[in-house]
Order: structure tokens, then C-alpha cells, then sequence
């Protein structure tokens, strides 16, 4: 093993040897990827299907604690892009991985971090196939910044999109809500939190896989990650230029993240979620959609939230459980940074 250093050092970064040691004994040995060429070259089959499209995404990952329960920045990372890729009815099959590392940081917490995206996109069937590596100097990086690439493939006939929304359609979340937001403000030790709680980050390929089997007529799917539940629906309302109407007692949440929120002062629809997506499913197929998610383990606690409606388009509404109804509105600010 030529790399015996514990810490990186601004070397690492400099494309010599040291650097060399660095990507191959703590990146390219784990995620093998098809050659060491400046470019990956991807084929697969499904590319060969007629009407079959490309989807692309990219996304930054910033997250403090580095690791946290139920996860770390390179699982975000990975579950992040894929979920991504899943809502737009897209097949994930490829990603890139960008490091941006802090001099300093322990070489004994880049391998977890990379064992930790191994695992998660061995397991959606992905493959982390190129990528690259950068040292900055201590103090310009907190430790370890990631970006990631991915590429999937959407079968022919396949196109879930806010233009799809219509009035009627059921509003469906796959669990409870929050549970990553409230494990980032715990684990930071800021407000002597302490729960039981873990991130609910996960890969949701097979729940969207799950939800388009049951429910073929789909209209469209977004995962709910900054910003809540609450930025989702909104955006969507507004692309789609309709209503919404939340039914508040059915949005389901966990007794210690509402405790969490209402020691802080928080609304739980804004907390930050990286294994949760919302669905609009036609009424006549939302039951089909909502049994075959609740089956899975990424599915526990799925629930049909609302319904979309031709009232107040383009806006976002609560109703309580004695009547009344409130407005939801886009986030504005940040509850909390360095959340994903």
C-alpha cells in the first residue's frame, strides 16, 4: 500500500505521485471504474430501445456533520442524484464524482465516505464510472465537498412532469417528513438535542419503480429535499398552474421531529428530506400507488396528504383538522444551512 499518510496534505492535490496514491488506494480501488481515460465511455442496451431519451442532472452536496445517523455526505451524494434522475421516470445508470477536500482531512473518513457511495449505488444498480479530485488549502472547504453527475435513461412513453398535474390528482408522500432536517440540527450538538432519530436518506428508485407499476398514468413525482415539502409543492403549483390542498392531519411526521419543531420554533413542511418524494397520482389509481409504495422499506408510513384542485392556482393549502386552512408558502431564507 504506497498511501500511509492519515491526513491529506495540500500534495495530494499537486498531480504527482502523492495525488496518484491518494485516487487510486481510496477512489478508483473502490469504485472501478471502466478505464482511467479523461472520459468515461457508456453503452447500454436500453440506450438502443426506439423513443428512449437521456436525463442528465448534477447537484453539490455541502453537509455539516460530515457523517451523521443514518448517513454521511457521500451517501447524499449518491442518493441525492439518483432520486433525481427516478422522478423524471428515468432509469439511473451512471454518476461522476467531483471531491473537493480540505487539507487535513482524515484519509479514514474519505474511505467511509467512499465505501458509503459504493454501497449505495452498487444497490440502485448505478455505476460510479469517472470523476475527479481537488485539495484546497485547511480552512477553505470544511472538510469535503462533493458533486455528482448522473446520467439515466426514460423508456419511450414515459414523461412525468409538473405540465401533467390535473385538478383531481391525489398527493401522495412515501413517509414521514422532516426526519433528515431534525437529524442534521441534533447531531450538530448546537441546541443539546438529543433523538433517536435517523436521516431518512435513501435511494427511491424502487419506490418510484413500485409507484409507476401501480399507478401507470403517473403524472409527476419530485423529491423533496431543501426546503421541505413545502418548496416542492409549491414549485410544482406554480409550474403547473393549479391548486393544492394538504389535508393536515394525513401529512404524516414523527413525534420527535414535530417536539424538535416546536422547541425551535420550526415548521416541520420546510425541514429538509433526502429520501422523500411527492407523487401526483389520478384518484382512481392512488390507492393501487399508495398500497405498492407502503410495501417497501422505503415506503413506511406512505400516505395520501391532499389533493390537487382548480381553486387558488399556482398556491399551496392547508386544511386543519377543525376547518379552518392556512396558507403554505414558498420557504423564504433558510431554516438551516449545510443541510445537503
Amino acid at each position: 500500500m504506497a498511501l500511509r499518510d492519515s491526513h491529506v496534505t495540500m500534495a495530494h492535490g499537486g498531480g504527482g505521485r502523492a495525488m496518484r496514491d491518494l485516487i487510486d488506494e481510496v477512489f478508483t480501488s473502490v469504485f472501478q471504474p471502466p478505464g482511467r481515460e479523461d472520459q468515461a465511455r457508456l453503452m447500454d442496451s436500453a440506450l438502443q430501445e426506439a423513443g428512449a431519451r437521456l436525463a442528465f442532472t448534477t447537484d453539490g452536496y455541502v453537509v455539516s456533520p460530515l457523517e451523521f445517523p443514518g448517513g454521511d455526505i457521500g451517501k447524499l451524494a449518491v442518493c441525492g442524484t439518483i432520486n433525481d434522475l427516478v422522478v423524471g421516470g428515468a432509469r439511473p445508470l451512471w454518476l461522476s464524482a467531483a471531491f473537493i477536500i480540505e487539507e487535513g482531512a482524515e484519509i479514514a473518513l474519505l474511505r467511509r465516505i467512499v465505501a458509503s457511495m459504493a454501497r449505495e449505488a452498487a444497490a440502485a444498480g448505478v455505476r460510479i464510472v469517472t470523476g475527479d479530485t481537488k485539495v484546497v488549502q485547511r480552512g477553505a472547504a470544511d472538510g469535503v465537498f462533493i458533486t455528482t453527475s448522473g446520467i439515466g435513461v426514460v423508456p419511450p412513453g414515459l414523461d412525468p412532469g409538473a405540465g401533467k398535474i390535473r385538478v383531481g390528482d391525489a398527493i401522495i408522500v412515501n413517509g414521514p417528513l422532516g426526519d433528515h432536517g431534525a437529524v442534521i440540527m441534533a447531531s450538530r450538538g448546537d441546541f443539546a438535542l438529543e433523538t433517536q432519530l435517523v436521516s431518512d436518506c435513501a435511494a427511491l428508485d424502487k419506490v418510484m419503480a413500485a409507484a409507476l407499476q401501480a399507478a401507470p398514468d403517473l403524472h409527476a413525482a419530485r423529491d423533496c429535499t431543501r426546503g421541505g415539502l413545502a418548496s416542492a409543492l409549491n414549485e410544482l403549483a406554480l409550474d403547473a398552474g393549479v391548486g393544492m390542498l394538504l389535508d393536515e392531519p394525513a401529512v404524516p411526521l414523527r413525534p420527535e421531529v414535530r417536539g424538535v419543531c416546536e422547541i425551535l420554533g420550526l415548521d416541520p413542511l420546510y425541514l429538509a428530506n433526502e429520501g422523500r418524494l411527492v407523487l401526483f397520482v389520478p384518484p382512481h389509481q392512488a390507492g393501487a400507488a399508495l398500497t405498492a409504495i407502503a410495501a417497501l422499506p422505503e415506503g413506511r408510513g406512505a400516505a395520501i396528504i391532499g389533493q390537487v384542485v382548480d381553486a387558488h392556482p399556482g398556491q399551496v393549502r392547508m386544511q386543519s383538522s377543525f376547518g379552518g386552512s392556512r396558507i403554505v408558502d414558498m420557504l423564504v431564507g433558510d431554516q438551516l444551512p449545510r443541510i445537503c
